[in-house]
């Protein structure tokens, strides 16, 4: 999903969310357009290197224009598009989207946010306490979880 701060022509913040242990993904890009969202996502299949196509198996995205040709980008990966106004369909991206909020509430431009506090963010999600997981967070699950791969 993107989060959009005042004008689609700013800079948004790309999230993605691990769906098993709800490891949250959050980049800041230049715009809510496909070339950014795919040279993000390129990016981040960079960071993971080899084991990127064993951890993004999957990709579901909402039907925004920025992510037509998300295929494109992640060429091992199956992408899937929620049906429209079903935000339920991605209802821990919508969740932590809400979270994200906290920190940058909606009208707040992304101009001036550094990449530094946007990482601050997601890694204060990823090292909350979650009673699903037994508070466990979600960093320690995700790092768990690499070992099996």
């Amino acid at each position: 999903d993107t989060i959009v701060g005042t004008i689609d022509t700013e800079p948004v913040l790309l999230t993605l969310d691990e769906r098993k242990t709800r490891t949250r993904i959050i980049r800041k890009i230049e715009s809510r357009t496909s070339a950014a969202v795919n040279k993000a996502m390129q990016e981040i299949m960079a960071e993971y290197g080899e084991l990127a196509p064993k951890i993004f198996k999957t990709i579901t995205a909402d039907n925004g224009s920025e992510f037509t040709h998300l295929g494109e980008a992640v060429p091992h990966s199956k992408v899937y598009y929620a049906h429209p106004y079903a935000p339920s369909e991605r209802g821990t991206n919508e969740n932590q989207n809400g979270i994200v909020r906290r920190f940058f509430p909606k009208g707040k431009s992304f101009e001036n946010v550094t990449d530094e506090a946007v990482r601050r963010v997601q890694n204060w999600i990823n090292f909350l306490p979650r009673k699903i997981f037994d508070y466990s967070c979600s960093y320690d699950l995700f790092m768990e979880n690499l070992n099996y791969l």
